[in-house]
C-alpha cells in the first residue's frame, strides 16, 4: 500500500510561524509533525509516500528530500493553484496507482496509526483484510472524539458505516483509506472532499471506525504549544522510568 500525506495548506491560524515555514514542518518535541507520520509509515513497511504541497513547498522538499533518511521513497505532487483536499488527492492519483491508498493530514499529530476492524494496520496489510474492506467500500474513515474547537462533529458511525444524517456525531480525523474509484467522475482542478464523501455515504459506500488514541489537530499556535509541552513532559517521564 502507498500513502499520501496532505501538506498543501497555508496554515493561516499558525501565522506568523507559517509565514516562513510550511505547516507540516512545525515542530513538536523537537521533531516536525510530518516526520512523525513518515517514521510510523516506515515502521509499518509503507515505503512509497506521496506528499502534495503548495505554500513554501520547496522547503518541504529541501527538508525531506527523497525520503531515504527514513528508508522510504517520497514523491511530490506540487500544486500551482488551490485544489482543496479532493482536487489535491485526484491530481496525485497518477502517483498513487490503482490500489487502495492511505491518506493522512500533515498538520495533525497521532500517537499511533489506526486499526482496521480491530486489526493493527500492519497485520491488515499482511492479510487480505484491506482488499476485502475496499471491495465493499470506496473509502474507509477514522473518526475521533469531538475536540473542543469542533464540538458539533462531522459524521456518525454505526455498525462500521459512516453517515451524514445520524447522531451522535464524531469528527473526521483526516485519516482514511481511499480506493481510486472513489474519485471516478470528479472534475479536474479544485473540489472539496466533504461533498463527495456525503454523496457516497448516501450510497452506503463509506465505512469507518472510531480512533481512540491521541489525535491533535495542530491548527493554532496555542494547540501547537500545548502539544509540544505534553509530549516533552511524557518524554521526561519515560526517561525517569
Amino acid at each position: 500500500m502507498k500513502a499520501m500525506i496532505l501538506a498543501a495548506g497555508r496554515g493561516e491560524r499558525l501565522r506568523p510561524l507559517t509565514d516562513t515555514l510550511p505547516k507540516p514542518l512545525a515542530e513538536v518535541a523537537g521533531k516536525p509533525l510530518i516526520v512523525y507520520h513518515i517514521e510510523r509509515l516506515a515502521a509499518l513497511g509503507i515505503t512509497e509516500i506521496v506528499i502534495n504541497h503548495a505554500w513554501l513547498g520547496h522547503k518541504l522538499e529541501a527538508s525531506l528530500g527523497d525520503g531515504s533518511d527514513w528508508g522510504v521513497s517520497i514523491c511530490y505532487s506540487p500544486e500551482t493553484q488551490a485544489l482543496e483536499t479532493g482536487g489535491g488527492i485526484k491530481q496525485a492519483l497518477a502517483l498513487l496507482g490503482d490500489e487502495p491508498f492511505l491518506v493522512l493530514n500533515g498538520d495533525v499529530y497521532i500517537d499511533s496509526l489506526p486499526t482496521v476492524k480491530g486489526q493493527s494496520l500492519d497485520v491488515a496489510l499482511d492479510t487480505a483484510s484491506i482488499t476485502e474492506l475496499m471491495s465493499e467500500h470506496e473509502a474507509y474513515l477514522w473518526l475521533v472524539d469531538n475536540p473542543k474547537q469542533h464540538p458539533e462533529g462531522d459524521f456518525a458511525l454505526e455498525k462500521g458505516k459512516v453517515f451524514d444524517n445520524r447522531e451522535p456525531r464524531l469528527t473526521f480525523s483526516g485519516m482514511a483509506i481511499y480506493h481510486p474509484r472513489f474519485f471516478d467522475g470528479t472534475p479536474s482542478g479544485r473540489f472539496g472532499l466533504a461533498p463527495l464523501l456525503r454523496a457516497k455515504m448516501q450510497q452506503g459506500l463509506i465505512g469507518g471506525e472510531h480512533y481512540r488514541h491521541l489525535w491533535c489537530d495542530v491548527g493554532t499556535l496555542q494547540r501547537l504549544e500545548s502539544l509540544d509541552a505534553e509530549l516533552r513532559a511524557a518524554q521526561e517521564h519515560n526517561k525517569g522510568c
